[in-house]
């Protein structure tokens, strides 16, 4: 049976946050006399009276949390909070449509990054600091959040953080699970303010940094500038971003070890070295191409070049110091390839994570000595122990859908682009940015492009297909079968 009570009263906590968190935008329309007062003030009230309403209402249910309710929670959850975070962009009147209003929100809130802004640097202050916001509360998962403050509810907050928490699976940092959000978000405010001093430090203004603070924790991309951080045209920014884009690529958890001297986590962490040698093997191919095509004249300004986009796509942070689409088709064809990848389970990027890619990649290695050895025990191992059965087919029907899906969406979004110079390349380019969370793809959807000439219809689908990305399609898509109706 599903326990509305639970649901109502966390979806409350939720829209409660997110009202809160308008004050900050708010604040800005004082601060710098923009013209939108009004819709944020009522956005404001409006989203925390819904929220306290919601959260206060009592329904006669158990307080039991259930696995129904969780992935209700999950699903509702994100809904909810697309729309009302929504709403000061449909109210404000800088959007043309309730359709561009609407992607741009769930953009912001699933870190995806994606914009159909053409000329961000005329927007006011408060849209440019509610968008960058969206993507912070968005980055780590504002249920990971609400599970710290489950305590003020009554109830646990085990089955919401499986369902939310980023990636296949995570380390136990602390037994109990309320313990492990508060850590974890902890170190993601307490890395947020020191990227806000560094870039403060670099040259930026106090507004930029905090805004490309927000959105390189978040791993989500919003810039404040139209060339993103190429605007800035500064090593010392760009590195300074890619180290922090890095980190917010790995596991939370791994880093909560290494903040604790217990470095042995990270260096006999598989899929941390494999997401390393990824990153430095692509890096140092990508700018000797460009080294040797004369891209550049200097082998650092190659390798920076290379190093800053090749992290920002494979952590589908989004951000861009040059268009990539330039190069050449072969490699425009390797960054759409990245745009799949992710970073780290546990970590707050989105694509398909580095985790399930090594397990599929070991999985296929070994089916080869399985063919030889038919009668072998051979098993998949990670960080020395076996990979579950259960586990493992859960990661190849996860990649199975997840192409799937691509797939079929492609084919929607070339009929909604038929009148586009290039609906194939740029639907692809388009479903492939917005269900990894990345932002930019190829196509008219490059990193020098925005999603502005997309038709309303498909900015709806790939506002559903960030969503679905986001939650890491399994939560989204049961919701919508049969039996998960239906009472045992």
């Amino acid at each position: 049976m599903i326990n509305l009570g639970i649901i109502s009263n966390v979806l409350g906590v939720l829209l409660t946050i997110v009202g809160v968190m308008m004050l900050a935008p708010l604040s800005c329309t004082f601060i710098y006399d923009t013209p939108d007062k009004t819709p944020f003030i009522f956005s404001t009230i409006t989203t925390i009276s819904v929220g306290l309403l919601s959260w206060f209402y009592k329904f006669k249910n158990t307080e039991r949390i259930g696995k129904r309710d969780g992935y209700l929670v999950v699903s509702l959850g994100w809904v909810a909070m697309c729309l009302f975070g929504s709403m000061p962009f449909i109210l404000s009147g800088q959007f043309n449509t309730p359709a561009d209003a609407i992607f741009e929100g769930v953009s912001g809130l699933t870190a995806t990054g994606a914009t159909i802004l053409d000329d961000i640097e005329k927007m006011p202050e408060d849209i440019l600091l509610w968008r960058s916001v969206l993507q912070w509360l968005g980055g780590m998962g504002m249920i990971v959040l609400t599970v710290a403050i489950f305590p003020l509810l009554g109830i646990g907050g085990v089955e919401l953080f499986v369902n939310e928490s980023p990636g296949p699976a995570s380390d136990k940092i602390h037994p109990r699970i309320r313990e492990v959000a508060k850590r974890l978000w902890f170190i993601y405010v307490g890395m947020t303010l020191l990227v806000i001093i560094l870039l403060k430090l670099a040259g930026m203004t106090i507004f930029d940094s905090i805004n490309h603070a927000f959105t390189t924790m978040a791993t989500g991309g919003y810039s404040t500038k139209n060339a993103s951080i190429g605007h800035y045209n500064s090593p010392l920014i760009e590195y300074i971003i890619i180290v922090f884009m890095f980190l917010s690529g790995m596991n939370f958890t791994l880093i909560y070890f290494g903040l604790k001297g217990n470095f042995k986590k990270i260096i006999k962490s598989d899929e941390f070295k494999f997401y390393a040698r990824n990153v430095l093997l692509l890096t140092l191919f990508l700018s000797t191409f460009l080294f040797f095509n004369s891209h550049y004249e200097s082998y650092e300004k190659a390798f920076r070049v290379s190093l800053f986009n090749l992290i920002s796509i494979i952590t589908t942070t989004g951000y861009a110091t040059a268009d990539y689409t330039v190069w050449s088709p072969f490699i425009t064809f390797i960054f759409l390839g990245l745009c799949f990848m992710g970073g780290c389970g546990g970590s707050t990027t989105g694509g398909i994570k580095q985790i399930r890619l090594l397990v599929v990649f070991k999985n296929a290695i070994l089916e080869f000595k399985r063919i030889l050895h038919p009668r072998a025990m051979i098993r998949v191992k990670i960080d020395g122990n076996v990979v579950a059965g259960k586990t493992l087919i859960n990661i190849l029907l996860f990649v199975s859908i997840f192409w799937t899906i691509f797939m079929f969406s492609t084919g929607f979004m070339v009929w909604v682009l038929e009148d586009t110079k290039t609906p194939l390349l740029t639907a692809a380019g388009a479903v492939a940015a917005s269900i990894s969370n990345v932002g930019p793809g190829i196509g008219e959807v490059g990193p020098v492009n925005t999603y502005s000439g997309i038709p309303s219809v498909g900015k709806y689908f790939l506002s559903f297909l960030m969503l679905l990305g986001r939650l890491e399609l399994f939560t989204v898509l049961i919701v919508f079968t049969p039996f998960f109706w239906t009472r045992n």
